[in-house]
């Protein structure tokens, strides 16, 4: 059977464009691959949100475990967040091979500092030092040379958001410089989105966070591969969707004891 991270390499190859939205269940990603999208993505922030934990209090498991079934009961490949590793290179290395055997085609993995705090949500940043960043890719790519080379190490920074873009390029091209595959960084303006695929080495993933509070843009498909993207997360679509349309349901059966808005027909 070819693994997920094989056919990710050949759609990577045949230039075609990924949009992935984020699930945190086995149901929300086959519904996923029903619509005929390309890929689908595990973020951190629906696993944190959806079990009520909170994205900075995750252990690798909270977040293997949820892949790992996702990735045994679909046929398109799964893309995880892996946060920043759960540590140092070494633990980075693992991290990666843990993704590997649960069937993950590819993770990114960002210079956050571990533990992450309490008010990542807040944007607030805290970056390691490049160097260490640099080191936790590099290792992150040897793990994948010698676990699965068709797996897809994808380098995330969030400089972006409190140093601008010539900090996030560098960290990026830097990673490209010790094997990493793709780049996500997060541009804080039209402007920077517009300029970030051209200073950057690696092609770039746009990550589509509607409801953010920082200002980002909105940027629709087609723009985002004009741009020169080649893929594009929406990190809270499915999530906030369901629990917008969920808390209607549910408000009217509690207040009428009946719900109007499916007909028996759609259900089926």
């Amino acid at each position: 059977m070819q693994r997920q991270s094989t056919k990710l390499r050949a759609l990577l190859k045949a230039k075609k464009f990924l949009h992935m939205p984020s699930v945190y269940n086995v149901i929300g990603a086959r519904l996923v691959q029903s619509l005929g999208f390309e890929a689908v993505y595990i973020g951190g922030y629906v696993t944190g949100a959806s079990t009520a934990i909170t994205e900075p209090l995750l252990t690798m498991n909270e977040q293997i475990d949820p892949a790992r079934d996702i990735a045994d009961r679909i046929d398109i490949p799964l893309v995880a967040d892996a946060g920043s590793g759960w540590g140092e290179p070494i633990h980075t290395m693992r991290t990666v091979r843990e993704f590997i055997k649960a069937g993950v085609a590819s993770v990114h993995i960002e210079d956050a500092l571990f533990p992450k705090r309490a008010h990542y949500h807040k944007y607030v940043v805290h970056g390691i030092p490049l160097d260490e960043y640099v080191e936790k890719i590099e290792y992150a790519c040897k793990e994948r040379d010698r676990s699965d080379p068709d797996f897809v190490v994808i380098a995330r920074t969030d400089t972006c958001r409190a140093l601008g873009l010539k900090e996030a390029a560098l960290r990026l091209n830097k990673a490209a410089d010790v094997g990493a595959d793709m780049g996500l960084l997060f541009p804080r303006t039209r402007e920077e989105a517009e300029a970030a695929p051209k200073a950057c080495k690696l092609p770039l993933v746009y990550v589509q966070s509607r409801g953010n509070r920082d200002g980002r843009p909105i940027i629709s498909r087609k723009e985002l591969e004009q741009m020169g993207y080649v893929a594009c997360i929406e990190a809270q679509v499915t999530l906030c969707t369901e629990f917008h349309f969920l808390k209607k349901a549910l408000t009217e059966l509690r207040n009428t004891g009946d719900y109007t808005g499916m007909t028996n027909a759609d259900y089926v």
